[in-house]
């Protein structure tokens, strides 16, 4: 079972919880964030999608499908920030079926950098201490997104590793994952691999000399062994953090009820993050905690 604790802003994590994020590549603390914190972030996205989301061209964020990274939209968001829509928010004609608020996946990538609410979330020595304790050094972030999983229509996200996506030389990435939402089986909760980090990376998301961006396999094609998939299944304030080779997924939303959560995702600013990355500084440092 994942190990679950809470964090004590006095004496940091305990030398139990270290272990097992070390042994288990995930760790889950319980009541990180005030539930006033959690109905503040809430409020600051829907205003944002009311914000960005007219000006978007109907990109549709899947990870079943790797057609959004061509779009310029998409690469843009980068160090920006974008709405991205859910696949099941259009009709056969491509028309929204759904109340725009509603039909929104997610927002990225650089709402804790440019965002005034999100940057006061984001930052802070609750979270500088987390990330040293589990041995992520000089943290810097780098992506950060807001997902709705919308009731009914929100999509599923298969089973992948955040370093395909943010890779470093080591290995340094460390998602941070609250839950704004409680997040449970019925409305799609986050599931994954514990252990399954220290099998290494399958795949990274590299932009080509042609300036594509594309997946490249980096061990035979092996299906994930799923006879250990965990569900995590938390309450509203919970913070997972997981290593940036932990394989995890969800499931569609079929329910009534949305999952709203927000993530962050750190590497060492003393690892080589590679100009092939999707995401760079563009003239703008990452900055830490």
């Amino acid at each position: 079972m994942v190990h679950r604790s809470h964090f004590d802003a006095q004496r940091g994590l305990s030398a139990e919880a270290c272990a097992a994020y070390a042994r288990d590549g995930v760790l889950v603390l319980e009541d990180f964030v005030p539930q006033a914190q959690c109905l503040a972030l809430q409020q600051r996205a829907r205003q944002l999608v009311a914000e960005h989301a007219p000006r978007a061209p109907g990109t549709v964020f899947s990870t079943t499908d790797q057609r959004h990274a061509q779009d310029a939209y998409f690469a843009a968001s980068a160090r920006g920030i974008g709405a991205f829509f859910e696949a099941g928010a259009f009709d056969a004609q491509g028309q929204l079926c759904v109340p725009l608020e509603r039909a929104i996946n997610k927002l990225g990538h650089a709402l804790h950098d440019l965002d005034p609410v999100f940057h006061a979330f984001s930052h802070g020595p609750r979270l500088q201490a987390v990330a040293e304790a589990l041995g992520l050094v000089a943290p810097q972030l780098v992506q950060s997104m807001y997902i709705f999983k919308q009731p009914g229509i929100g999509g599923e996200v298969n089973c992948h590793q955040d370093a395909t996506y943010l890779y470093t030389a080591p290995q340094s990435v460390v998602g941070f994952w609250f839950a704004i939402e409680d997040a449970h089986r019925g409305n799609g909760c986050l599931g994954g691999l514990p252990g399954a980090h220290r099998h290494g990376l399958k795949e990274v998301f590299r932009r080509q000399s042609d300036g594509a961006l594309r997946l490249e396999s980096l061990q035979a094609a092996m299906p994930w062994d799923m006879d250990s998939l965990e569900w995590l299944e938390v309450r509203q304030g919970t913070l997972i953090i997981f290593n940036g080779l932990f394989p995890h997924l969800s499931e569609p939303n079929h329910s009534a009820q949305s999952r709203h959560a927000y993530t962050l995702h750190a590497v060492s600013g003393q690892a080589t993050y590679p100009a092939s990355n999707w995401i760079q500084p563009s003239g703008v440092p990452f900055t830490g905690f």
